[in-house]
């Protein structure tokens, strides 16, 4: 067993270091909780690393890592209605997936309980948008709390699990992404395992559980009246603090990360603002709030992101007729990344110029700007070097979600649009029609392939569409930590059946099917070539397994073969195509333009021999015997 499955499984009381994913999951052992379900995606995978770290003979849950968002939504749901404290985990936009679902689960009698965990992304650190999810609470009618610290998040799940098994209730905790991996040293509690009780309570008599018309209006009455019990529950809530520094003139109003932002700038502070931070972010306290608005001449509400806070506070006081002076969001960075120390910092200075926050200047220049780049033996690079010589600069190409996505940079510039998981099939559709001069090229990764692709290729099929699919198969789940896909061969629990890409292909029927190894460029070149010139609903498989994973695997094992490339600067021309054409992390070239590989990326795969024209990259060799000098 790991060092991190026996401190979860410890049954006296401790304390430890640990990030708030890593709390979550001790928090669901004392809880009770039976089923978590989760599609990976950051920054909550650590919540299933953690889990996993428990051997499963000894794990007292189920989890599973499920096809997507919605459908573990869907399996937490039916484990809860059965009678299961359950938890379903996704990042930030997996939400949207989940969505067709989630809002209906306020209108059902959950007898078991149900932990909706969202890991919200403001500053966008790995996620397409900014989205605040806090508004679906406001959709769904679900309570939502939101910790701000690693301790809070553990003391959170646990309230908001006792609450939503003594409602029968979902309920919301929404996480950010320094709170997900933050660290801070956490007191548990003791906890003794309670034997599973396997019996099916479903019971159709504690529903209804068919919304279907006539069920409507007395389902939204009744989670209309719950979230009311939830509101309550708010007022009293201790999870709600009041600062109180005896300044009736000023006060703050905030939640979550910009709380420890607005306490870390207030320490040098001599005349300090009250403080009321909000633990429970809907319902709101109204009663709480509204006192607190009574009692300060200005208050400001610090949140990131939307102004959700801000519009209900107004509302409230617009309605108790309360003539206190609210500010909220004010320039247009306000609504932008995450509320840091120093972004908290520049707003309470420009408010309240007095209190003498000083901008922190940095002792060191930031370094330059780093985008993130494809892994040293990526197959996806040598799909896109080969793939870009068979399309004109004027064709169309498509991405979609995945490690992939970084093709859409220099040197490739494959993929010019990008919406959602699985869009691309969809997208490419539109983008064909009415289009006789310029080909449409889509690529989708096989994970995504089997999290929202499939719709977009059947619509593909049934109605004509021409363009070409390349699925860039490798694998695994790579983006989020390499977790196992339907395709894989395995689940978390063991070895699983292996769906293939071909075959599922094969039965929906495109025009043409091709297959062939990432790495043989010459190959996939002439098969892009090929497919692009002919009518319909191509698709091509271009496949190579994730060289960061496999080169992981191996070292573990040990049978990595240490070796890498060099380039005899005998016979180098100094054409840079591995540098400017092909691009590969480990090609270093100096002042003088003499290229050279970097022993530390490098890891001897081979697949860059191809991109010179003066074949001057030498084969992978064992370290140290190459030509390079």
């Amino acid at each position: 067993m790991s060092k991190l499955g026996s401190m979860l499984l410890g049954r006296e009381s401790f304390s430890e270091i640990v990030i708030g994913n890593t709390a979550l999951a001790r928090a669901m052992l004392e809880t009770g909780t039976r089923v978590v379900t989760s599609y990976p995606g950051s920054p909550t995978p650590e919540i299933a690393d953690a889990i996993l770290g428990i051997p499963e003979d000894q794990r007292p849950l189920y989890f599973e890592f499920s096809t997507n968002e919605k459908v573990a939504t869907e399996v937490a749901f039916g484990a809860s209605v059965n009678g299961h404290l359950s938890c379903v985990f996704f990042k930030s936009v997996g939400l949207n997936v989940a969505a067709d679902s989630f809002v209906q689960l306020a209108h059902m009698e959950l007898l078991g309980g149900l932990v909706i965990i969202l890991g919200d992304d403001p500053g966008a650190n790995s996620s397409q948008n900014e989205q605040d999810n806090r508004h679906y609470a406001r959709l769904a009618h679900i309570p939502m709390w939101e910790p701000a610290s690693a301790s809070e998040a553990y003391l959170m799940y646990k309230e908001a699990a006792r609450l939503s098994v003594q409602l029968r209730k979902p309920v919301i905790l929404r996480m950010t992404t320094h709170v997900c991996h933050a660290k801070e040293r956490v007191q548990f509690d003791a906890w003794e395992p309670v034997a599973l009780n396997p019996t099916p309570r479903f019971d159709p008599a504690n529903g209804p559980y068919i919304p279907i018309a006539s069920a409507v209006f007395p389902l939204k009455a009744r989670a209309r009246a719950r979230l009311g019990d939830f509101a309550a529950h708010a007022e009293g809530c201790s999870f709600n603090r009041l600062l109180d520094h005896n300044n009736s003139h000023r006060g703050v109003i905030t939640a979550g990360l910009p709380f420890l932002s607005l306490l870390d700038c207030l320490e040098d502070v001599g005349a300090k603002p009250d403080v009321l931070r909000l633990g429970m972010v809907f319902p709101m306290a109204a009663e709480k709030i509204a006192a607190f608005l009574a009692a300060h001449d200005e208050v400001l509400v610090l949140e990131e992101l939307d102004d959700f806070l801000e519009q209900a506070i107004k509302a409230l006081a617009y309605d108790r007729g309360l003539h206190t002076k609210i500010v909220g969001k004010v320039a247009p960075e306000d609504w932008l990344g995450e509320f840091t120390p120093g972004k908290v910092r520049t707003i309470l200075g420009r408010l309240w110029p007095d209190l003498g926050l000083a901008v922190a200047a940095r002792d060191l220049p930031l370094p330059s700007p780093r985008p993130p780049q494809l892994c040293p033996g990526c197959g996806h690079r040598a799909a896109f070097w080969a793939i870009k010589q068979a399309l004109a600069d004027t064709d169309i190409t498509v991405a979609d979600i995945g490690c992939h996505t970084l093709g859409f940079q220099a040197p490739y510039r494959m993929g010019q649009a990008l919406l959602s998981m699985g869009h691309c099939t969809g997208t490419a559709a539109g983008l064909s029609l009415f289009n006789q001069t310029r080909k449409v090229v889509a690529f989708i990764g096989d994970s995504t392939f089997f999290h929202a692709g499939l719709p977009g290729i059947i619509n593909a099929i049934f109605n004509h569409h021409n363009f070409t699919l390349i699925v860039l198969e490798n694998g695994t789940t790579a983006m989020t930590g390499h977790q196992d896909h339907p395709g894989s061969g395995h689940n978390v629990t063991g070895p699983s059946h292996a769906m293939s890409l071909d075959r599922i292909l094969e039965a929906l029927g495109p025009t043409s099917l091709r297959r062939t190894d990432a790495y043989a460029g010459v190959k996939l070149r002439q098969m892009v070539t090929e497919a692009v010139a002919e009518p319909g609903f191509k698709v091509i498989i271009a496949s190579h397994p994730c060289m960061l994973k496999a080169t992981r695997e191996a070292r573990r094992a040990g049978t990595f073969k240490d070796r890498m490339v060099t380039v005899n600067q005998t016979t180098c021309t100094l054409a840079h195509d591995c540098v400017s054409t092909f691009a590969c992390p480990t090609f270093q070239m100096d002042a003088e333009g003499r290229v050279t590989t970097h022993p530390d990326l490098c890891i001897g795969d081979g697949s860059c021999l191809q991109s010179c024209p003066a074949r001057a990259v030498t084969p992978p060799a064992p370290r140290g015997n190459g030509k390079e000098s």
